[in-house]
Order: C-alpha cells, then sequence, then structure tokens
C-alpha cells in the first residue's frame, strides 16, 4: 500500500528530489535552468523513441547516485523500466556497491519516480533492501506499491517492506503522460490514429479507496508498457 501526502504536507526535500525525476521525462522548457535542459534535451529522446515517459532518481546521503528513464522499446526488452536502469548502473559501481553479495544494498537509500513502479520493478526494489519510494502519479494497470498488488509491504519471509508515499508533483505526472499518449507508437503493431485526439486538462483528487481493491485512482492514465 501507499500513502497519499496533500500537496501542503509535502516536504521541500523530497518534492526537489522528485522534481529531479520529472525531469527525465519533461518536455522542453526554455525557462529552466540550463543544468535541467540537459536533462530534458534526453528526455526529448525518449519521446521521439517512443518510450512511456517514466523518470526516477535514487538518492543516498543527499545525493542523486542513479538517475534513468524507461529504455524498453529502444533496448527491444519489456523489462527495462526506469528502476531497474537505475538499479544496474548502481550494481554495477564499484563505488556504489563495494560488495555486491551483500543484503539489502539500497537499504539507506531512497527512490524517488514520477509513477508508482510496477509489481515487478516493486519486487526489484524489495529484494534490494530499498529505504524508502516516493512516487507522483498511482500506476493503476502494473501498480506494485498498492494500485494491483502491495508487494511493498506484503508478507515475505525474508525481504522486509518498505514505506511508499505518492501525491508528489501528481498533477505534473499525469499531464506528461497524457501529452505522451496523444502521440502515436510507431513502435505499435497497428498504430493507432491519434490526429482527433483533445488533451485532457482536468485531474480529479486521488481516490480515498483502498488502491489495493483495484479501483483506478481517477484521472490518472492507464499505463501501457
Amino acid at each position: 500500500m501507499s500513502t497519499y501526502v496533500a500537496p501542503e504536507d509535502q516536504l521541500e526535500e523530497h518534492l526537489g528530489w522528485m522534481k529531479a525525476a520529472l525531469d527525465m521525462v519533461q518536455f522542453q522548457d526554455h525557462r529552466r535552468s540550463r543544468q535541467a535542459t540537459k536533462i530534458l534535451l534526453e528526455a526529448n529522446e525518449a519521446m521521439e523513441a517512443g518510450e512511456v515517459p517514466v523518470g526516477c532518481v535514487f538518492v543516498r546521503d543527499g545525493r542523486i547516485i542513479a538517475k534513468a528513464r524507461n529504455r524498453t522499446n529502444e533496448l527491444r526488452n519489456s523489462t527495462r523500466h526506469a528502476e531497474l536502469e537505475a538499479i544496474d548502473y548502481i550494481l554495477s559501481s564499484p563505488e556504489l556497491t563495494p560488495d555486491p553479495t551483500a543484503e539489502r544494498l539500497l537499504q539507506t537509500t531512497t527512490l524517488y519516480v514520477t509513477v508508482e513502479p510496477c509489481i515487478m520493478c516493486g519486487s526489484a526494489l524489495r529484494q534490494m533492501g530499498i529505504k524508502e519510494v516516493y512516487y507522483g502519479c498511482g500506476n493503476d494497470r502494473f501498480g506494485g506499491c498498492g494500485s494491483v498488488l502491495a508487494v511493498n509491504e506484503s508478507d515475505h519471509p525474508r525481504n522486509p517492506p518498505y514505506p511508499a508515499s505518492m501525491g508528489y508533483l501528481r498533477d505534473e505526472a499525469i499531464m506528461i503522460l497524457r501529452r505522451f499518449y496523444l502521440t502515436e507508437n510507431k513502435n505499435a503493431p497497428i498504430p493507432r490514429a491519434k490526429a482527433n485526439r483533445v488533451l485532457k486538462t482536468e485531474i480529479l483528487p486521488p481516490s480515498t479507496t483502498s488502491s489495493a481493491s483495484r479501483t483506478p485512482i481517477p484521472g490518472t492514465p492507464r499505463l501501457q508498457e
């Protein structure tokens, strides 16, 4: 399960890290800083590649140790979600992972991701012993932190649970997904024509119904990973 944190209760520290995750998939905006613009240029490449715009950052001791975006189409591998891309980078770094055989390698690391981790990624995070997860909007088709299954806190004989909090830059994360799904997926066997679709800007507040009951969060686009 996940805990919804209302905007007025969100800490600036967490919002700052979530903005960094959002920058991995945000559209180009020339009003942003030069550093952010460089990240956005990479995100534009992801959009051109037809990737679902999900970005994340892993934070340890007050600094970003890894950041990534979805690369499923680019690598023709449906498992290459942003979280797993970043985890692989962490595991490949002797500095970040001096002992790959140790348990709970991410026990001092926090994940910030624009969309609720899917069941696969949610399970991987638990196996790695992630400290905690913060995300923007729910994932009512594949969510692993309560929207479909609560793998972050379900009973397990070995891997301890981890807390998950949602709602950080939720509106921004939803709008990026909506803009993406207005474009035609050139990687689909039969691309759907979407020229007449209109971008919806109304975003309803998150449902108070238990997400484990499979009740979708109103206003959240259905992911098609």
